[in-house]
This record gives C-alpha cells, structure tokens and sequence, in this order.
C-alpha cells in the first residue's frame, strides 16, 4: 500500500503526531510518500505577498493574499504528487491548514482520502465539516465518535500515542538540561494561567516551557517561565530529569467555547493526551488533571487533582517522598508499552486495507 501523508501545517505538536504516525507506517511496511505543509505555507505566503507588492503599483486597489490564499497555494500541491505519484490513498493529519476546495478535487479525480484528527474535541465543529468530505477519519477523543460516525461512518477512534525514537525512559540526557522539582511543557489557555496563579510556589522549582510570555502569569510563576517552544527531544529529557511532570487539559473549545456535541448537548472529554503518554513512556512520575482514561490506563500510578489547591498538596506530598515516586516512576511505561505510534499505524494501516477493498469491491 501507498500512502501520501499530508504534514498539517503547524510545527509542534501536530507535527510530533504527523511525524510519529509516519514514522510507525513505516516501521509496520507501508509506503510513505510526504507532502511537507508547513514549509509550503511558508514559501506561499512569502510567493504571494511579494507578487502583491510587485502588482499593486499598477493595480493599487488589488487586494491583498489573505489565509485562504496561502493555504490553497501551498496545499493545492497535494492533489498534484497524488496523482503523478498513484498513491492509493491520501491520509491528512489534522486538515487545519488544508484548504478544504483540494478535497473536492482529489474525490472528483478518484483519490481515496482519510483524515487523522488530533485536535478533537476543541475543534470539533469543523472537524466534523471535513469528516463529512472524506472517505474515513479517526478522531484523538472517543466522547466525540458518536458524532464523527454521524456524518461518516468510516469514523474511528485512534488515541494519541509516544514515539519510540523520542520517548524512553532508559535514555541519557545531557547536563545542560535543567532538573526542576516539577516541569510543564505546553501553550498558553487561560485556564492554565489561572491555574499556576493559584498556587504558592515559594520553595518549589518549577519549570515552565512553552509560549507564555505576557500572558498575565503573576511575578512569581512569570520569573520561572522558558518562553520559547521546544521539541520532542527536549521535553522529553525535561520530563525524564524532573521530580514531577504536570498534565493539564484545556476546558474550553476554539474561540474560548464549551465543549459540546454536535446536537448542542455537553461534551466531557474522555481521552488522553500525547503529553499523558509521553511522560509515562519517559518513565516520568506525574500528576494530573482527571479523565475517564487516566484511571483506565494508569490506576492509582497517576495521581489526579480537581483543583489548584489539590494539586499543590499532592505536589508538597510527593516531591517528599523520592521513594515511592520512583518506584511509581518505573511503572509507567509499562501501562502505555501498547500505545507507541507502531502500534497506532497497525490500526490506521487496517483501515485504510478495509477501506481499499470496500472501492475495489464496488
């Protein structure tokens, strides 16, 4: 089987799941062809913006390239290696930045074409738009399936997952990585700002990394921030070298919206994220924010908290106890053995063969 796997345009951590579950069809024997996003929207944006300039001296009121330009200039590329490359199918992570007229045109030449959501269920109304233009997809958020089903029934659940060449807890890091009493590596939302405001932090080394600068953190948690981005590899020597990993979820939608099904009913996220699996597969002890799934995977390994007051006491507790930590520690990775992008390609690599025959019988 051929697959050409469209990159989702954005650098992190889309990209982390972009790059492992290539990564994984790889490893099971699938044919990977790539169409790279992300340097397209940049080479299309730089492209138009300059023909604009050039044209506007004789055009003045030409308007400018807007988003939907760029995104369809530099996915339109797509349809095109498609085809000269006959791949059997097309498998897009994400579809964010996809302009979604290439979808109408790759079904009308013929392709087969599946999305990998990852961004259920914050994105999840506009997910479900591209759901219903494709022949299969697979949600990151089970409490969202019923709903992806709806609109297509090739629909699946795939849960995140950890990469092999970048999550392990045997691993050697370098000095230079700092070791902090607790680490968190993630965006900027609201809610977590109010979240690390909570908490006095006096006596505690903590690490924050991610983008946060002038976010509204208060003095205390502000002088501890690494603002910047980081990597896979990076983070995931901060969770290995940390007495403690955080892993909070977002509460609110895009746009800062609840969470809600498709018919307007409350949606309560069950699913764990890639940041879940990564700390346990780095061998991290960790706490966390619950969900249906962390008792499920984890047990009692991964403690939970409802509440910034909750967390700090559970945080005091364990930060004296480097005993039990560690041994909880050594347990992880043994709770998400099962869950690396290889295992998660078997999956995707099943149903694309399942789809495939279902054309080739009709």
């Amino acid at each position: 089987m051929k697959v050409l796997a469209v990159h989702p345009g954005a650098s992190w951590s889309t990209a982390d799941v972009f790059d492992g579950l290539t990564y994984g069809l790889r490893q099971i024997g699938v044919q990977v062809e790539t169409y790279r996003l992300d340097t397209r929207i940049e080479a299309s944006a730089n492209a138009l913006h300059a023909l604009w300039r050039k044209k506007r001296k004789d055009v003045p009121d030409l308007p400018k390239p807007n988003i939907a330009d760029i995104q369809y200039h530099a996915g339109v590329g797509a349809l095109e290696m498609a085809l000269r490359l006959q791949v059997d199918v097309v498998l897009i992570v994400s579809a964010m930045f996809l302009h979604p007229d290439i979808l109408v045109m790759m079904k009308r030449a013929g392709l087969k074409t599946t999305v990998l959501f990852t961004e259920s269920p914050y994105d999840h109304a506009e997910e479900l738009k591209i759901a219903a233009m494709v022949d299969g997809c697979w949600t990151n958020e089970r409490a969202c399936l019923s709903d992806f089903r709806a609109v297509n029934r090739h629909s699946g659940y795939l849960p995140h997952a950890w990469h092999p060449l970048k999550h392990a807890a045997d691993t050697v890091d370098p000095e230079e990585v700092p070791a902090h009493d607790v680490v968190f590596v993630g965006s900027f939302f609201p809610e977590r700002v109010a979240w690390f405001n909570a908490i006095d932090w006096t006596g505690i080394d903590l690490g924050i990394y991610g983008t946060w600068k002038g976010l509204g953190l208060k003095k205390q948690v502000r002088d501890l921030c690494r603002a910047g981005q980081v990597d896979n590899v990076f983070a995931s020597a901060l969770y290995r070298k940390a007495k403690i990993g955080l892993n909070l979820y977002r509460t609110r939608g895009s746009r800062r919206l609840p969470l809600t099904h498709a018919d307007g009913r409350r949606l309560v996220p069950e699913s764990l994220s890639p940041r879940a699996y990564e700390l346990a597969a780095c061998g991290s002890f960790h706490l966390s924010e619950p969900r249906a799934e962390v008792a499920e995977v984890f047990g009692a390994d991964v403690p939970t908290f409802n509440s910034p007051q909750e967390a700090a006491a559970l945080i005091r507790l364990w930060l004296a106890d480097e005993p039990r930590r560690a041994a909880v520690a050594a347990s992880l990775p043994a709770r998400v053995a099962e869950a690396s992008w290889v295992t998660r390609a078997k999956t995707v690599a099943s149903d694309l063969q399942q789809l495939l025959q279902q054309r080739a019988a009709a």
